[in-house]
């Protein structure tokens, strides 16, 4: 059984440097995961005991870390699991300062979580993911929405789960097919207002 679940993983090594986010704590109080800012995106690593004490102290949010560690790619659902063995500080390269900090007047984007876990992924994650894209892309709103995947939201028999930010408004055993009314329900253009031109009527004398 064990051999044929690693047949249906790709396993690598993976090393990624950015600008450290937040802890995600199981039960309370169990650092469990880490979040990290990249020039390709957000991240949400799993933290070994190893990579837990490979740190040695308190992370504090923005510093620039380098992480090391196991990256599986499950072949069948194409999820993607990130665990980190190390973790080490370091300074950040001039080409990513864009990554580090962000002028305070830029407004943040909106965003769009989808669950990541298999559960979800099986019931027609990946469509809907890939549906997201095109609607965004299609509307011109790639650099305003941000989709986002996540770890499980604790609705797996409703899944596809997905929750529109920062409203909180979620959606459950949602279908690809549904995903551009979504969009243009949350972010149609309504600020764009035409006049209703009228006919000129002809001067009385």
């Amino acid at each position: 059984m064990g051999k044929h679940k690693s047949q249906d993983c790709q396993i690598s090594s993976f090393q990624l440097e950015g600008r450290f986010l937040r802890l995600d704590l199981e039960d309370g109080y169990k650092l469990k995961w880490l979040w990290l800012a990249t020039a390709e995106g957000e991240y949400c690593i799993k933290l070994s005991k190893e990579a837990r004490a490979s740190v040695g102290r308190v992370l504090v949010p923005g510093e620039w870390l380098e992480i090391s560690g196991e990256k599986k790619v499950d072949r069948m659902t194409g999820e993607v699991k990130w665990r980190a063995t190390f973790i080490r500080t370091s300074m950040p390269r001039p080409l990513d300062e864009s990554v580090v900090a962000k002028p305070p007047s830029v407004k943040p984007k909106a965003s769009i979580l989808v669950c990541q876990k298999s559960d979800c992924m099986k019931r027609g994650g990946r469509a809907v993911c890939r549906a997201l894209e095109t609607a965004l892309s299609d509307r011109g709103l790639t650099d305003q929405v941000v989709v986002k995947g996540t770890g499980c939201m604790k609705h797996c028999k409703a899944g596809p789960n997905v929750v529109v930010m920062p409203d909180k408004t979620r959606y459950s055993q949602i279908g690809a097919e549904a995903i551009p009314a979504l969009i243009d329900q949350h972010f149609s253009q309504k600020a764009i207002v035409h006049p209703i031109e009228r006919p000129m009527e002809p001067l009385r004398r």
